[in-house]
């Protein structure tokens, strides 16, 4: 999910639905055949962090440049629909074996193919993008000005057995997944350990706590802040506070975004300062009756507290590191 705050209406890019991921086929990354053990086994990518707390990576799409949110949240990577003729994305036909369109949220969007997709070093050829609208995303993007052009997600980070250093702002890939061994350059000492669990739709979630009762949160790059689900706050009976903001998912109307006060707020192991984090309503966001589950899945984890604490993504081990 991709989420930015300001005095517009927030929106936010959604997960796409279950079933639109189980409508395509296992996507086959074009990376290189295995290598010697002396030949670059691994792309180290600085990141930009935006005014609205997302982490930006420079690529190239069809040999034109192009800026990417880091979305952990989106299990399908996406282009902005204002950008497809930018970057001359052809669409799926039927001989690419992926459907032409994804039904999102009740409504369908177009699948677009990206000849090369160009990270460093790593070319992805042949990538299938959602073309969505990222909205004030897409407007308001990085430091500076600039725009956001499309979301880099799950389908990618997990082939490359990416790690994205939160604090750091440093996303690694490795070019060829099937050279065993672990990635130089992270020493996680002091660093506690939470197990990722990835849900059919490839979503991250971890184990946690808010006030004593057990949940679970999405690992969501691509949320500003953490935000939790407003049944879930209302059945704790936490007092909760109005704001001017809104939020809206991609083919979903408008919410609006409440505050509350966390006491104790928990991930796996690591007790965290009392937070003040966003309330709104998941419904339609989260899919798969996990609202609803036991544990509930009650927020997402976002980039505020990613950053605050440390966070390394290890998509290689579904491990999240936190220290203090």
């Amino acid at each position: 999910m991709f989420a930015c705050v300001s005095n517009f209406p927030l929106r936010k890019f959604t997960a796409l639905l279950a079933a639109a991921l189980l409508a395509l086929p296992p996507i086959a990354l074009a990376l290189p055949r295995p290598a010697p053990t002396s030949a670059l086994q691994y792309e180290a990518l600085p990141l930009e962090r935006s005014r609205q707390n997302h982490l930006l990576v420079r690529a190239e799409i069809n040999g034109k440049p192009a800026l990417l949110g880091v979305d952990t949240g989106a299990p399908v990577s996406a282009i902005a629909l204002s950008r497809r003729a930018y970057y001359g994305m052809a669409p799926a036909g039927s001989r690419s074996g992926l459907p032409s369109r994804l039904s999102i949220n009740g409504a369908f969007n177009a699948v677009g193919i990206a000849h090369n997709l160009r990270l460093g070093t790593l070319n992805l050829v042949e990538e299938p993008m959602v073309l969505v609208d990222l909205g004030n995303v897409h407007r308001s993007g990085r430091k500076g000005g600039g725009e956001i052009d499309g979301i880099l997600g799950a389908d990618i980070l997990f082939p490359t057995k990416a790690i994205i250093d939160c604090q750091r702002q440093l996303l690694v890939l490795k070019i060829n997944p099937s050279v065993p061994g672990t990635v130089p350059g992270f020493d996680f000492s002091g660093f506690r350990r939470v197990p990722m669990n990835v849900s059919p739709g490839y979503n991250l979630y971890v184990n946690g706590s808010v006030n004593g009762k057990a949940a679970r949160l999405m690992v969501d790059t691509g949320a500003f802040a953490t935000l939790l689900h407003l049944n879930f706050v209302r059945r704790m009976k936490i007092p909760l506070r109005d704001t001017p903001f809104n939020s809206s998912g991609v083919n979903l109307q408008q919410r609006g975004v409440q505050l509350a006060t966390i006491s104790r707020f928990s991930v796996g192991s690591m007790d965290m300062q009392s937070n003040e984090v966003g309330v709104i309503d998941l419904e339609g966001l989260i899919h798969g009756g996990l609202l609803d589950a036991k544990p509930p899945v009650a927020g997402l984890l976002g980039s505020e507290i990613l950053r605050r604490y440390h966070g390394i993504i290890d998509f290689g081990t579904n491990s999240l590191y936190l220290k203090r």
